[in-house]
């Protein structure tokens, strides 16, 4: 090799060198304190993400960030970065009536029913939905599993703000603001399942309300129209006496778990929330079917119905990730909020110290509901390939000074206050507590506007029951 050769092949070898360390990606995060929540539970101390588009491309140690050049680079100088939190189950628009009767018995029906007969509206389920979108993005929520009406209203705002979502239009035998009847609703919930079957980050679905409010052929013909059109199914399962007693009387005695089995309700595409009253011949079934559990702690110890034994069909391999419920049942929409109660009132009731450790708490909030969703291949965990649904939580807050395990700091030191970043498809829509996708002063005048009219309707006149 003469010497132009030589150097000619000199040049071609650093253009390459260069053109690998120079590899063009859209959003860079580093210097972060990265909990991956992939199987191996890999930790970063000094670590990058890099994002191209809406995925994550690599994963690594701070060597990673030279092999690449980013349109936009966030240096959260030490922070933890973890995947986006993801919300199992909720009633979004609810947040309107947040607040009103926390404290009456047997609320849902002398309370909640008549309320929304009176005010559920197009209007007040968008109202809603946007001030829940914009409290669970600033509290790391990046996917949310919801079950209301006029779920194509909230599907537009999910949209506009840029979160993912699995949305169920519910399916109930009475009358309601959408349907007079269980065919009306899911004639309603088809139509909706139609317009965004397709959509990148919405799920359409179907959401019967529960067992005892609807009948067994409604269940059946549900269950058979979501492996049709192979969408989820979210219902309200074993979470109440009445459900239970309901139940039993309609199957011989049958538990609401049991009874679902028995008239074939009970498979994959199911997200059963709550599931509070059940015993290990259920869990075996549960595991059987491979459906999804919602635990909803705060909203469930609350009402006083109990606490559902999900630390054991978590350890029993059941697809069970972490909820909030509705913002009248638990108040907030944020499952970082929920991390405190489920590691402590676990350890209360089986009275062991060492149960429901923190990285099993996260892993619920993460893998765990993403599993329960049936989602786990697409989000949950910070891994080459996956969506860039992540989250940046603040280390230097008061609260969290100083951050010996990150596990621990999350679960008993954290609260929704310290989420300073969120990305949803790998696009930014908070950063350092500022929403970027919609206006979160106009959202906030719009409910408080809305509060008025629930205030000269039920509170002023007393016509439900406070």
């Amino acid at each position: 090799m003469n010497i132009k050769q030589t150097l000619l092949a000199t040049t071609i070898a650093g253009l390459s060198t260069f053109s690998h360390a120079a590899q063009k990606v859209d959003l860079m995060i580093t210097d972060a304190l990265v909990l991956t929540m992939n199987q191996e539970k890999t930790v970063y101390e000094n670590g990058t993400i890099v994002i191209d588009d809406n995925k994550i491309v690599a994963v690594g140690d701070e060597a990673l960030a030279e092999q690449y050049k980013a349109k936009q680079t966030l240096d959260v100088d030490g922070d933890i970065v973890m995947p986006g939190l993801i919300n199992t189950h909720t009633h979004v628009s609810m947040t309107v009536f947040r607040s009103l009767a926390d404290d009456v018995p047997d609320r849902l029906h002398r309370y909640i029913f008549p309320l929304e007969a009176k005010l559920v509206s197009r209007d007040m389920v968008r109202i809603g939905a946007n001030l829940g979108n914009v409290e669970m993005v600033k509290g790391g929520v990046t996917t949310y599993a919801d079950m209301y009406y006029f779920e194509d209203e909230v599907a537009k705002t999910v949209d506009e703000i840029g979160m993912r979502a699995v949305l169920g239009e519910t399916v109930i035998k009475f009358p309601v603001a959408d349907a007079a009847n269980a065919d009306e609703g899911i004639k309603y919930a088809l139509n909706f399942i139609e317009e965004y079957k397709d959509h990148p980050r919405i799920t359409p679905a179907f959401a019967p309300h529960g067992p005892y409010t609807n009948t067994t052929e409604t269940l059946q013909k549900i269950a058979k129209l979501s492996l049709e059109h192979d969408v989820p199914v979210m219902i309200h399962l074993a979470e109440s006496h009445r459900e239970q007693e309901k139940i039993a009387e309609r199957s011989n005695g049958m538990s609401p778990v049991q009874y679902m089995h028995s008239i074939g309700a009970l498979n994959k595409n199911l997200v059963g929330a709550h599931m509070i009253l059940v015993d290990d011949e259920d869990i075996k079934l549960v595991k059987e079917s491979d459906m999804g559990v919602a635990h909803n702690m705060s909203a469930n110890i609350k009402s006083a119905k109990g606490v559902s034994p999900a630390l054991k069909m978590y350890d029993q391999g059941v697809r069970i990730g972490l909820g909030t419920d509705g913002p009248m049942s638990g108040n907030t929409l944020s499952t970082i909020d929920e991390f405190n109660q489920v590691a402590k009132v676990h350890k209360l009731v089986n009275k062991d110290r060492a149960a429901m450790p923190p990285i099993k708490v996260i892993d619920m909030a993460t893998m765990g509901a993403a599993r329960a969703l049936h989602m786990e291949d697409k989000i949950g965990s910070l891994e080459a390939g996956k969506l860039a649904d992540i989250i940046v939580i603040d280390t230097k807050a008061p609260n969290m000074v100083p951050v010996y395990n990150p596990y621990s700091a999350l679960v008993y030191s954290a609260n929704s206050a310290n989420v300073r970043h969120t990305i949803v498809d790998g696009k930014i829509i908070m950063k350092d507590r500022d929403m970027l996708t919609v206006d979160e002063d106009k959202i906030r005048e719009e409910a408080l506007a809305f509060t008025e009219v629930v205030r000269k309707t039920v509170v002023e006149a007393g016509e439900v029951v406070q």
